[in-house]
């Protein structure tokens, strides 16, 4: 929409506080603040709720895998070099190595707390990432096969109160049979690294160590693993890339991907993030009347105006346009304020946290509702567009209707007694 340099002189003079008109600019103002603040807050809540689901995702696929192959019944895979063959033939997988997951117990001076128990080989122990890259304490180059040395999650360590050096004792409630009942073996391990992913439930629960020590500690057969776990080139399409693997499986074991683990947890992220999304738009909208209305007034203390320069010949197009520029402008002014102010808060979004935290008193990120140890965050540019472009659109269709009734003002009705 083109503007003549005469009708981007009486936008601009509208857009400026004048003698007389300090309510009208004082409206908006807080037109321009509510747009503002609504789009800050759906940048903030959006790459909030993305940077959850990202950190989620990352953190228990790198755990976990993409998917895994498990014997029903929680049988262990005695055929395991077969099918780790069979999968990494699978075009798109890049991956597969032998897991020992068993949820067990661990004690350490009369404090128990309930682990589960990860077995891997030493070299994809020391590999992994999501392991690797977050000790906090020890050196995950001491655990080795028969060393009896065991890295756990921090929070697990903190329960226990144990240390680099602490011997804590798992307990193996399938143990040896005897004339009087099965006794639980209990075998001592060494804690040589402190990690923390920083999922609350892994670094609570987790306890990795080598799969030789673990197959002993279960009293497995040293050629039995209790799962494969998976990767592939791209965790969207887990489903497509493995199904022509379980089609030659059958049903000889269970291949689970991560959407089916997870499927409650992300669905539910997914709808909350749709839900708040339509919320917060609702503060646009809300933003879009103030605009609407303060437009309203700006027409009707400048109805004076409007008749003469439709007298000097001004056509109608000139007022529509004269108005949907103000309008706009306000809309575009308030939507570049909102995501400065959005992207600032979300840089600075843990020391805020941190400071609200000391100043009420309350722990707002509790971990152990919340899942994750700090507050996640990322911006996706597409949904950023996407919260510009309706933000501009209402804003558009709020100045339709003001512009409209200047457009359709009567000079003859409104100069007849001037």
């Amino acid at each position: 929409m083109l503007l003549s340099s005469y009708e981007r002189l009486i936008a601009r003079r509208y857009l400026l506080p004048g003698k007389g008109e300090r309510f009208i600019v004082l409206v908006a103002g807080f037109s321009l603040g509510a747009v503002m603040l609504g789009v800050a807050a759906l940048v903030i809540v959006m790459s909030v709720m993305n940077g959850f689901r990202a950190e989620l995702f990352d953190k228990i696929v790198g755990l976990n895998g993409h998917a895994v192959i498990q014997g029903y019944g929680a049988r262990p895979l005695n055929n395991w070099q077969q099918l780790v063959a069979q999968a990494k033939a699978t075009p798109g997988v890049t991956s597969a190595t032998p897991m020992i997951e068993q949820p067990l117990m661990a004690t350490y001076n009369g404090r128990a707390e309930a682990i589960l128990l990860h077995g891997l080989t030493v070299p994809d122990l020391r590999k992994n990432s999501t392991i690797a890259g977050h000790i906090v304490a020890g050196d995950l180059g001491n655990i080795t096969a028969g060393s009896s040395r065991i890295a756990i999650g921090s929070r697990l360590a903190e329960a226990l109160g144990v240390d680099i050096g602490s011997q804590i004792t798992i307990w193996n409630p399938a143990g040896q049979s005897t004339p009087f009942g099965t006794v639980p073996r209990m075998v001592s391990y060494t804690v040589g690294a402190i990690f923390e992913i920083g999922v609350y439930d892994y670094d609570k629960a987790y306890v990795i160590m080598p799969m030789q020590d673990a197959q002993t500690l279960l009293l497995l057969d040293p050629d039995s693993v209790g799962m494969i776990q998976l990767y592939t080139t791209n965790a969207d399409k887990v489903g497509e890339i493995l199904a022509p693997l379980r089609r030659a499986l059958g049903d000889t074991v269970a291949v689970t991907d991560w959407r089916q683990q997870n499927q409650q947890l992300f669905e539910a992220l997914a709808i909350e993030q749709v839900s708040m999304f339509v919320i917060l738009c609702i503060i646009i909208l809300v933003a879009a009347f103030n605009i609407a209305s303060s437009l309203i007034m700006l027409v009707r203390a400048k109805t004076r105006d409007i008749a003469i320069l439709r007298t000097m010949g001004a056509p109608r197009a000139a007022m529509v346009r004269i108005f949907i520029t103000v309008g706009t402008t306000i809309g575009v002014l308030g939507t570049i304020a909102g995501l400065i102010l959005g992207f600032v808060l979300l840089h600075f979004r843990q020391p805020i946290v941190d400071f609200v935290q000391r100043l009420s008193g309350q722990n707002l990120w509790d971990p152990t509702i919340r899942v994750l140890t700090e507050l996640p965050s990322k911006p996706n540019p597409v949904e950023i567009a996407m919260v510009v472009a309706i933000t501009l659109l209402l804003t558009f269709l709020a100045t339709l209707y003001p512009a409209s009734r200047a457009a359709s003002t009567d000079p003859v009705q409104v100069l007849r007694y001037e």
